[in-house]
C-alpha cells in the first residue's frame, strides 16, 4: 500500500499512488513518499527534517525541476540521507499546499509551484521557497547547496532551526485566527454590513489596480481573474458609471484577441507572462476553462455582441472536445509542454502554418492564407522565439481591404484557416493530460455549461452539465451526504473540501434554474447543509478549507492524515478560483432565496459582515464574494418563466444580463406540481401559454406575457416594505 515498503536506491513510495503528478515521480532515485502518517512517522522516528514538494502533473516548472534536480543522483543522494521527502499533488491536498504557500508568501513575498518547503517532523517549516536550480546560478544558491547547508544547520544549530520553525508557526496560527488579515495578527475588523458604500469602495479601489490600455489587473504576469471581470460588469451596471463596464470589456477583448486564448482550438491557457496577453504560460486548466467563458456569456448578454458568444462558444467546445472524462466530468488539465518543449504544440512558423492552409480539401488560395497569416501575426520572424503565437493583431477590415477580400469572406478564410491547423496540429504531440476528475473544477464546469446554455441553448451544453453534476454531486457522494474530492481509477476516497461542497451546491442550483428537478435543489439543500455543519465558524464568521471531523464521527480513509497539519486552514481569499468560502456564501444565499429556509441565510449574512470591510479594502482577493455580496445592494429581482420550452419570450428573458438573478425556467405541468409546496413557487401556474412572473422584496408581480411587460416589471423597484410596483395591483404572494 502507498507509504510502506522498502527503501532503497532507485526506488521510492509514489509507485502504488493513483495521482498522475505523483506517478510521473515513482521513478525518481529520490525516496519519495506520499503525505500519510508513514511519512510523518518516519520523520519524527528518524529525528529529519522533511522535504516537502508541491505541484501538480501540468506545471511546466514542476517538470524543469524534476529534470533538474529529482533525476539527479547526488542530489538524490543528499535528499534520501538527510530527509524525509514527501510529494504531494495539490490537486489531491489543497490544504497541504495552502498552509505551506502562505507560508512561502510570508517569507519570499510570492508563491507558486513547484512549492518546496523544509518542515520539522511536526510539520512546522523552517525554510521555503518555489524552484530552486540545480546549481548556483548568478548569486542564487542552488538546490544541491541549499540541502547542504539545511542538513548542517539541523545537525549543528537544532535550536535555531526549532526557533525559526516556531516563528512561522506562530505567523501561520495569528493568520489563520479569528478576524486576522496578515502574519502577526492585524487587529479583527468590525463586522459590518456590506452597503452601497463598500460596492464604490470595493470598485474604485480595483479600477486602480486595472490596466485601462490592455485590461486585466496590475503588471504581468497577467491572470485572467474572472471574478473581478464579472464584479466590474455588474457595477457597471448598478451605477451606470460607463468606465467600470469598459475596464470589463477591455479586459475580455484583449485576452480574446491575444496568445492567452487559443485561437485554433478554444480555450484560455493558464496566465500571460506579458502584460499585453501575448505569450501565456502554455498549461490549460479546467477551472479557467470553465470561469473565464462565465464572462464571455455575461458579456454577450450585457452588450449583445455576437463576437462574445463566439469566445463562450469556442472555449466549451474546447472542454467538450479536449477533457471530457467517460462517464460524465471533466478531466482536470493539459501540459505545458509537448514532445519536452513549452509551447510547441501550439506555435507555428510562417512556412508551417501556410503549408497546412493551403493543402488538402478546402484549401485557402493565397491571398486568404496570407490574410490569415497577417490577421494572426503568423510572420517569418515569429513573435516568440522564432515561433509565432496566433495573436489577432489587426482589425479584419483592414486585412479584408490589403489582400483584397470582403469582410465576410475574409471571416470566412479564418474560419477555415483555423480549422486547417487545427486538424495539423492533431497530427503533433498532444501535451500531457491530468486525468484527474475534480469535484470542485468539474461543478464550475457544469455552471459553466448551465450559462452557455442560456445563451445558446441546442448546443448540448445543459446535458453536458447534467452528465457533469450526476458524475461529481450524486456519483462521488460521500459518507455523512458530502462529497469526495477527486475521482481516478485506483485511488480510495479522498475528503472533499469546502470548494468541493460548495460549488457542487452551486452547479446544481445552476442546472436546477435550466431544468428544476426537484433532486437537484434536494442535493443542493444537503452539501448546503454539510457546509454549514462541517466547514462554518460561527464565533468568527467564516469558513475552513476542511471539516471538522470525519462524517459518522471518526475512521474515515485518508482522515488522519488529512487533518494532522500544523494550522486548520480558512478559506477567505479568491485567487485563480473562487474560494470555498465565498462559493459557500453564494450558495447559502441562493438555497434561502430558492427553499425559503432561514438557516442558510442566516450563515450567508454573518460571513459577508464579517469580510465586508476586507473586500472593500482588497477587492482583487475577494471577487467572488463582491459578486454574491453585491445581491444585498442592487435588489436583482427573482425570475420564473412558466411554461417555456420553444417560446421566443423565454429565449429573450435567458439572453438578458440580470446578474445575481435567478432565472427559473419550468417546462412542465409536472415540474411545477413537485415544487409548489416550495415557498419560491407559491402562487405561480402552469398554463397554456408561457407566464413570466418577476419578484422582489417576497412578492410577485402577476403573470407577465410580453416582453414589454417583462422589462417594465424589471426595471420596477419595490418601495420600502412593499410590492414591485409594477405589480403593486396585482401581486400574487410568493410565500406565505
Amino acid at each position: 500500500m502507498p507509504g510502506t515498503g522498502p527503501r532503497r536506491a532507485g526506488s521510492n513510495l509514489l509507485g502504488g499512488e493513483a495521482s498522475p503528478y505523483l506517478l510521473q515521480h515513482a521513478s525518481n532515485p529520490v525516496w519519495w513518499h506520499a503525505w500519510d502518517d508513514a511519512a510523518l512517522k518516519r520523520a519524527a522516528d528518524e529525528d529529519k527534517p522533511i522535504f516537502l514538494s508541491v505541484g501538480y502533473s501540468s506545471c511546466h516548472w514542476c517538470h524543469v525541476m524534476a529534470h533538474e534536480s529529482f533525476e539527479d543522483e547526488g542530489i538524490a543522494a543528499l535528499l534520501n540521507e538527510h530527509f524525509v521527502s514527501i510529494k504531494v499533488d495539490r490537486e489531491e491536498r489543497p490544504d497541504v499546499d495552502d498552509v505551506y504557500q502562505k507560508a512561502c508568501q510570508m517569507a519570499t513575498g510570492q508563491g507558486g509551484w513547484p512549492l518546496s518547503a523544509f518542515l520539522t517532523p511536526d510539520q512546522k517549516p523552517f525554510y521555503i521557497g518555489t524552484y530552486f536550480p540545480p546549481s548556483d546560478v548568478a548569486g542564487r544558491r542552488g538546490f544541491g547547496g541549499v540541502l547542504r547547508w539545511l542538513a548542517q544547520a539541523w545537525a549543528e544549530h537544532r535550536a535555531d532551526v526549532a526557533a525559526n520553525a516556531e516563528r512561522f508557526a506562530e505567523s501561520l496560527r495569528a493568520a489563520e485566527s479569528a478576524g486576522s488579515a496578515a502574519a502577526g495578527g492585524a487587529p479583527p475588523r468590525p463586522a459590518a454590513p456590506f452597503d452601497r458604500a463598500a460596492a464604490d469602495e470595493a470598485a474604485v479601489n480595483l479600477l486602480h489596480m486595472a490596466d485601462e490600455h490592455n485590461g486585466g489587473f496590475g503588471s504581468a504576469p497577467k491572470f485572467p481573474s474572472s471574478a473581478c471581470v464579472s464584479f466590474l460588469l455588474r457595477y457597471g451596471r448598478m451605477s451606470g458609471l460607463a468606465k467600470f463596464t469598459r475596464i470589463a470589456l477591455r479586459t475580455l477583448d484583449r485576452m480574446a484577441a491575444g496568445g492567452i486564448f487559443d485561437h485554433v482550438g478554444g480555450g484560455f491557457h493558464r496566465y500571460s507572462t506579458d502584460s499585453r496577453w501575448l505569450v501565456p504560460h502554455f498549461e490549460k486548466m479546467l477551472y479557467d476553462n470553465a470561469l473565464i467563458p462565465v464572462n464571455y456569456a455575461e458579456a454577450y448578454r450585457a452588450t449583445g455582441d455576437a463576437a462574445y458568444l463566439d469566445v463562450m462558444d469556442r472555449t466549451l467546445s474546447y472542454v467538450l472536445r479536449e477533457l471530457a472524462a467517460p462517464g460524465g466530468g471533466f478531466y482536470s488539465a493539459q501540459d505545458a509542454d509537448a514532445g519536452g518543449e513549452e509551447g510547441l504544440y501550439y506555435t507555428w512558423t510562417r512556412s508551417e502554418a501556410l503549408d497546412a492552409l493551403r493543402s488538402g480539401d478546402g484549401a485557402l488560395s493565397g491571398a486568404e492564407a496570407d490574410a490569415f497569416c497577417a490577421y494572426y501575426d503568423v510572420t517569418d520572424g515569429g513573435n516568440w522565439e522564432g515561433r509565432a503565437i496566433l495573436y489577432n493583431s489587426a482589425p479584419l477590415h483592414a486585412v479584408a481591404f490589403r489582400f483584397g477580400l470582403g469582410d465576410d469572406a475574409a471571416r470566412a478564410a479564418l474560419r477555415a484557416g483555423r480549422e486547417k491547423l487545427l486538424a495539423r496540429r492533431a497530427e503533433r504531440e498532444a501535451p500531457g493530460l491530468d486525468d484527474n476528475v475534480i469535484a470542485s473544477w468539474n461543478a464550475l464546469a457544469a455552471s459553466a455549461l448551465a450559462a452557455g446554455d442560456r445563451v445558446a441553448p441546442g448546443r448540448g451544453y445543459l446535458a453536458a452539465a447534467e452528465r457533469c453534476v450526476e458524475r461529481v454531486a450524486f456519483g462521488m457522494r460521500s459518507a455523512g451526504g458530502g462529497v469526495s474530492r477527486v475521482a481516478r481509477p485506483g485511488r480510495g476516497a479522498i475528503p472533499g473540501g469546502l470548494d468541493d461542497h460548495a460549488n457542487c451546491a452551486n452547479a446544481l442550483l445552476d442546472v436546477f434554474e435550466a431544468s428544476p428537478e426537484e433532486r437537484y435543489l434536494e442535493r443542493a439543500a444537503e452539501l448546503g447543509r454539510v457546509a454549514c455543519e462541517r466547514f462554518w465558524d460561527d464565533e468568527s464568521g467564516g469558513f475552513f478549507m476542511t471539516a471538522d471531523a470525519p462524517a459518522g464521527g471518526g475512521g474515515g480513509e485518508g482522515e488522519p492524515a488529512q487533518r494532522r497539519l500544523v494550522v486548520r486552514p480558512r478559506s477567505r481569499h479568491d485567487m485563480s478560483v473562487p474560494s470555498g468560502g465565498s462559493a459557500a456564501v453564494r450558495a447559502l444565499m441562493r438555497l434561502h432565496a430558492l427553499t425559503g429556509e432561514a438557516e442558510p441565510g442566516r450563515v450567508a449574512a454573518r460571513a459577508l459582515e464579517a469580510q465586508a470591510r476586507g473586500a472593500a479594502e482588497n477587492p482583487f482577493a475577494f471577487g467572488n464574494l463582491l459578486n454574491a455580496a453585491m445581491s444585498l445592494v442592487d435588489d436583482p429581482p427573482e425570475v420564473t418563466v412558466v411554461n417555456a420550452p420553444a417560446s421566443d419570450i423565454a429565449r429573450r428573458v435567458l439572453s438578458m444580463y440580470l446578474p445575481g438573478s435567478p432565472v427559473v425556467t419550468v417546462a412542465s405541468a409536472g415540474q411545477l406540481a413537485a415544487l409548489s409546496g416550495r415557498p419560491y413557487f407559491a402562487g405561480k401556474r402552469f398554463g397554456g401559454r408561457t407566464e413570466v412572473y418577476v419578484c422582489r422584496a417576497g412578492a410577485c408581480s402577476a403573470p407577465l406575457h410580453s416582453m414589454g411587460q417583462v422589462e417594465e416589471a424589471l426595471a420596477a423597484r419595490p418601495p420600502p416594505g412593499g410590492a414591485p410596483a409594477a405589480a403593486a395591483s396585482a401581486a400574487a404572494p410568493r410565500s406565505s
